[in-house]
C-alpha cells in the first residue's frame, strides 16, 4: 500500500481521488495545495489504447500551446555556413555548422534543449545520434526541427513547440504549463495537445483511443479527468 507524506495527504483532503474532474476543476484543486516557494510545473499523462509493441501504433508528434510553457528554451542550430546569420536573427542560442557538431562530439555538450538543423546536415550529424539521441535531442523533420526555413523552425520551437511520444507501455506524458498559468491557459494548452493526439490515432489502434488522463503538479496529487468530455470537446 503507498503511504504519503503529510503535505500529500493534505492535498488529497481537497478532492475525491476517485472521481473525475474537468482540466479547470483540476488545476484550481491543485493551487489549493501548491508550493509557495515555486512555480510548479503542471504536467498530463494520457493512457493511449494502443498496442506499443507495435511500431505502427507508437504515436508521436509535436504541439504548439497557444500560452507556452512557461519554460525559456536554449535553441542550439546547426546550419550550412552561409545560413549563420539568418540562424541568429532568428533568435537561436547557438549557431555554428561543422564547429558545433566538433564540440558535441568531443565535449558530449548538449547544453539546449531543442537541436534544429537543415536536411543538407542531417549527414553531418547522423554521428551524434548515440549523443543526442538519448537526451532525445535529435533533430526530426516530422516534428518541424529539421527544415529549409530555419528561421521559422527556430521561432516554431522559441515559441511553445513541444515534442511527445507514448513510451512502452503505451502513456504518453507531457508538461503543458505551470500551475500560475491558472485554469483558462492551462486548459487551453491541454486542449491543443488533445486535438493533436486525436489526429495521431493509428490506423490500427482498435477500440478507445484515450483511456485515461491524471493531471499532476511537481508536488502534488494526480488528479483523475473526464477524458470522455475532453475527447468531445476536442472533436
Amino acid at each position: 500500500m503507498a503511504t504519503y507524506g503529510k503535505r500529500l495527504r493534505d492535498a488529497m483532503n481537497n478532492f475525491d481521488p476517485n472521481a473525475k474532474y474537468t482540466i479547470k476543476e483540476s488545476i484550481v484543486i491543485l493551487q489549493k495545495s501548491a508550493s509557495k516557494k515555486f512555480d510548479e510545473t503542471v504536467d498530463i499523462a494520457i493512457n493511449l489504447g494502443i498496442n506499443a509493441k507495435k511500431s505502427d501504433q507508437m504515436v508521436r508528434g509535436a504541439t504548439i500551446f497557444p500560452h507556452g510553457v512557461g519554460k525559456t528554451v536554449k535553441v542550439c542550430a546547426v546550419v550550412p555556413a552561409d545560413m549563420i546569420s539568418q540562424a541568429q536573427s532568428a533568435g537561436a542560442d547557438y549557431v555554428g555548422s561543422e564547429d558545433l557538431i566538433e564540440k558535441i562530439m568531443t565535449e558530449e555538450w548538449t547544453d539546449f534543449d531543442k537541436l534544429v538543423t537543415t536536411p543538407a546536415m542531417m549527414g553531418k550529424i547522423g554521428k551524434l545520434g548515440k549523443i543526442l539521441g538519448r537526451k532525445g535531442l535529435m533533430p526530426n523533420p516530422k516534428l518541424g526541427t529539421v527544415s529549409n526555413d530555419i528561421a521559422a523552425a527556430i521561432k516554431l520551437v522559441k515559441a511553445g513547440r513541444v515534442e511527445f511520444k507514448s513510451n512502452k507501455a503505451g502513456v504518453l506524458c507531457c508538461m503543458i504549463g505551470k500551475l500560475s498559468f491558472g485554469p483558462e491557459k492551462i486548459h487551453d494548452n491541454a486542449m491543443e495537445l488533445i486535438k493533436d493526439l486525436v489526429k495521431l490515432k493509428p490506423a490500427t489502434a482498435k477500440g478507445t483511443f484515450i483511456k485515461k488522463v491524471v493531471i499532476s503538479s511537481t508536488m502534488g496529487p494526480g488528479i483523475k479527468i473526464d477524458e470522455s468530455a475532453l475527447v468531445n470537446e476536442a472533436k
